[in-house]
């Protein structure tokens, strides 16, 4: 019990929470962005697989780190406008579609994969992100090695926390998103369109899950393996209703997980005689209580997978 209590004062294990959190920062962002406008994105699971591809693919390919998630998020986007197509101008199945682009975005990242890279025993390799070296800040105690040693994308997860938080609460651009998703006859009456919003919202969404499947081949690893992503996409869906679709409540529910996550793997060490299997599951098991907890006073997006008609009442 002493060694798990003496795990929580390592900074070692707050700095790899953040780490682990990133993914999950950049997917819930996007989760939330597409539901905060009235359209569920189930296909997270595929657009993060493809974003993991295509960004360790660039790279791979001699693009510069930055560039290679540049590319991820095309691809992340054009795998949500096929989803914004299907869903929002056509009002097909937001169930059905999303489903139907996690198995086409996964199976085709998979395929490009074996038709363009050359697999030998051992995945290729890339140089991946490393850790920042601040002067001074990375030398302060406690908050230098957990704040100021992450790599470039860590810091990007949370400025996009603080800047989508600011748009969609403080900006003209933000009150439009979030009222599509509430009343979008109401967007309508005022002049504005909500399908190109909707649409906007879920490229942009979609965009931000690549960015987060990125991180995994261009800075978590150096290389990109099938079934990596490792249902982290569906982790996000699950904590977009923990936040009660507020960025700043995502970015908690985030490292909320990754420090289950993280904890149990440095708790498979420390304790001995449990089977591992018992910590693996301990991270979804928790997140799943305090989904409980939380969701029951969530507030639900009003016309969240509504169709919508323009005209129609």
């Amino acid at each position: 019990m002493s060694d798990a209590i003496d795990l929580l004062m390592n900074t070692s294990l707050w700095a790899a929470v953040l780490r682990i959190a990133t993914p999950l920062i950049f997917g819930v962002l996007g989760a939330l962005l597409c539901e905060r406008s009235g359209v569920l994105n189930l296909g997270i699971e595929g657009i993060m697989t493809m974003g993991a591809m295509s960004g360790w693919l660039a790279v791979y390919m001699g693009a510069p780190l930055l560039v290679g998630l540049m590319v991820a998020a095309i691809c992340g986007a054009l795998m949500g406008l096929l989803h914004a197509a299907l869903t929002v101008p056509l009002g097909l199945s937001q169930h059905v579609s999303g489903l139907g682009i996690t198995l086409f975005a996964s199976a085709l990242a998979y395929y490009l994969y074996r038709l363009i890279v050359v697999v030998g025993e051992t995945p290729p390799a890339i140089e991946a992100f490393q850790p920042l070296d601040l002067p001074v800040l990375s030398d302060l105690p406690v908050i230098g090695p957990i704040l100021f040693s992450q790599s470039v994308p860590t810091y990007l997860a949370l400025l996009s926390v603080a800047v989508m938080a600011y748009v969609l609460a403080r900006t003209p651009l933000g009150l439009a998103i979030r009222m599509t998703g509430e009343n979008p006859h109401a967007v309508e009456a005022q002049g504005l369109n909500p399908i190109r919003i909707r649409i906007g919202a879920v490229v942009a969404g979609s965009a931000l899950m690549a960015v987060g499947g990125a991180f995994l081949t261009t800075a978590a690893f150096n290389s990109f393996f099938p079934g990596m992503v490792q249902g982290r996409g569906w982790i996000c869906i699950a904590l977009v209703v923990f936040a009660s679709w507020r960025p700043g409540k995502a970015l908690i529910g985030a490292l909320l997980f990754a420090f289950f996550d993280a904890y149990q793997l440095r708790l498979q060490t420390a304790i001995e005689g449990v089977p591992y299997q018992l910590f693996l599951m301990a991270p979804y098991v928790l997140s799943i209580v305090a989904l409980i907890l939380v969701a029951r006073r969530a507030e639900v997006p009003a016309a969240l997978m509504a169709p919508y008609r323009r005209g129609e009442r």
